[in-house]
């Protein structure tokens, strides 16, 4: 089958966003470097993502335990706040209000230079949505900030798993009533797509090298396993005819 007759197959096509359409390094290390001068906002950025795949982990070990629901990631991002400040000494130089501005960072992330324009043709053709594990709060005010043109903000807080939990993907195509094969994931991470594919979806994968930063620049040699590769997201759209 041909890159054109994938095309044509597609209905929906799915979107990871922290890291695939929004830069969180880059936007993370600028708001920290602004509410706490002198701290390293680049090792901050990255402390506070380290602790997000632990803390979801637990949220759903809890759920499968009959113990607690789920959380919302802006939560979660406030609970791994809270330690991220301790490991840098700076707990004191936020009172509850500012750690509240702070965490509300991943709100404000800009998008990637090839993010609107990119999405923009794809959705000239296709239903493009978020699939992320981001609360619908928080992907919607990114949105608006950062001009992203969704025809639908899907979110994990709607299955009430976190990717790469099968309900998840498998949701999404249920709420557009396409066949798996009919929606396609876009992201720059290989587990989340990996993950994607187990549950019959087409898969893109998007470089972004630089997603850690400029000091841990990620392999982004293609996997012959997606049924795209490309540049960006921008790149992505000429290559599936938009």
């Amino acid at each position: 089958m041909t890159a054109s007759d994938l095309a044509g197959e597609l209905k929906v096509i799915a979107f990871d966003v922290f890291g695939t359409v929004v830069d969180w390094h880059g936007g993370i290390r600028a708001e920290v470097e602004r509410m706490l001068p002198g701290v390293d906002g680049s090792a901050f950025a990255l402390g506070w993502r380290a602790g997000y795949a632990p803390a979801m982990q637990a949220v759903m070990a809890r759920i499968a335990a009959g113990e607690g629901g789920f959380t919302l990631v802006d939560e979660l991002h406030l609970h791994i706040l809270d330690d991220v400040l301790r490991d840098f000494g700076a707990q004191e130089r936020l009172d509850r209000d500012g750690r509240r501005e702070l965490n509300t960072a991943w709100h404000r992330l800009p998008a990637w230079p090839d993010a609107v324009q990119g999405l923009a043709r794809l959705k000239a053709r296709y239903t493009i949505c978020t699939l992320s594990n981001g609360n619908i709060g928080l992907l919607t005010e990114m949105a608006k900030r950062a001009g992203l043109p969704w025809d639908c903000i899907l979110s994990a807080e709607v299955f009430k798993a976190y990717k790469p939990d099968p309900r998840v993907y498998l949701g999404a195509a249920g709420v557009f009533n396409v066949a798996p094969t009919e929606l396609m994931l876009v992201a720059a991470h290989a587990d989340d797509l990996a993950a994607a594919r187990a549950c019959g979806l087409r898969t893109a994968y998007v470089e972004r090298p630089l997603e850690f930063g400029p000091g841990r620049p990620k392999d982004v040699t293609p996997n012959p396993d997606n049924t795209f590769h490309a540049r960006d997201i921008l790149a992505l759209a000429r290559q599936l005819g938009c």
